[in-house]
């Protein structure tokens, strides 16, 4: 396999990842384009002796911990809000805990990601894990067709200390319960019971409120093209509870200071 199949096989859940460790789809695209045109500049720069997958991991870190998102040029202001700023965050150990969690890198592939040691992977976890238990409890509309994932969803939910506003199985459901209760968290999934799209509720949502939303699917890749406005924050089917803690955790942390806001009226 050649050095651009290699990298275009795991460029998709990479993208994930950084999205989710920075919780925008512009920033995190720009920190993979800008590893990119690293690894064009230097093939050598890939170190796979933990496999391909996690030596380009291994390089986005060392992009990430040392190109600021603040001097990518082509990453316009309004797309992460003072609040979200990455100098305001912990990095460390929500990489740690995310590489774990939601791309199920063993803990000897952290550690060589991050640098780091095997111990020090697990306290970087465990910091990650108490700084997101602090995080204020929300209200949580899961939208899910499928009966018994549902009840798992909510189970986890309830068990991670939010409170379940209820469960929608179609895009009706999903839009009358949200505008009448105004979640602070979605668990969306894609396709819907009627053949209805769980995107397309959450987009007329978001016209009307600001929320955080974790979308679920059993097709990742499918919605991880770069050919159209992607979600941020995305989990695959079969999941683990650990990867919705996670990725929902994220969701939170990055919407913590602008739950509920009405936008303003669009301009031009």
């Amino acid at each position: 396999m050649s050095r651009s199949q290699i990298v275009a096989e795991h460029l998709p859940l990479l993208r994930r990842y950084a999205r989710a460790l920075t919780g925008n789809q512009a920033s995190g695209d720009a920190y993979v384009g800008a590893m990119l045109e690293a690894l064009l500049q230097d093939p050598a720069l890939l170190d796979e002796r933990h496999g391909a997958r996690a030596g380009l991991f291994r390089l986005f870190t060392q992009i990430w911990n040392s190109v600021s998102i603040n001097d990518l040029p082509d990453l316009a202001p309004q797309t992460m809000p003072s609040e979200r700023r990455l100098s305001n965050i912990t990095p460390l150990p929500r990489q740690a805990f995310l590489l774990l969690s939601l791309e199920g890198f063993s803990e000897e592939e952290v550690a060589f990601i991050l640098a780091t040691s095997v111990a020090d992977t697990r306290k970087l976890a465990d910091t990650a894990g108490r700084e997101m238990a602090a995080e204020i409890a929300t209200d949580v509309l899961i939208i899910e067709d499928e009966t018994f994932i549902a009840m798992d969803l909510e189970s986890l939910v309830k068990s991670l200390g939010h409170n379940v506003i209820g469960v929608a199985r179609t895009h009706s459901d999903a839009v009358a319960l949200a505008k009448n209760k105004k979640p602070g968290l979605i668990l969306a999934d894609i396709q819907l019971a009627d053949g209805s799209s769980g995107l397309d509720a959450v987009n007329e949502l978001l016209r009307v409120f600001e929320v955080p939303v974790v979308f679920i699917t059993a097709y990742p890749e499918r919605f991880l093209t770069g050919e159209r406005p992607e979600p941020a924050f995305l989990i695959s089917k079969p999941f683990q509870p650990a990867m919705v803690s996670a990725v929902a955790s994220q969701a939170l942390f990055f919407q913590r200071n602008s739950k509920n806001r009405v936008p303003r009226a669009a301009t031009g």
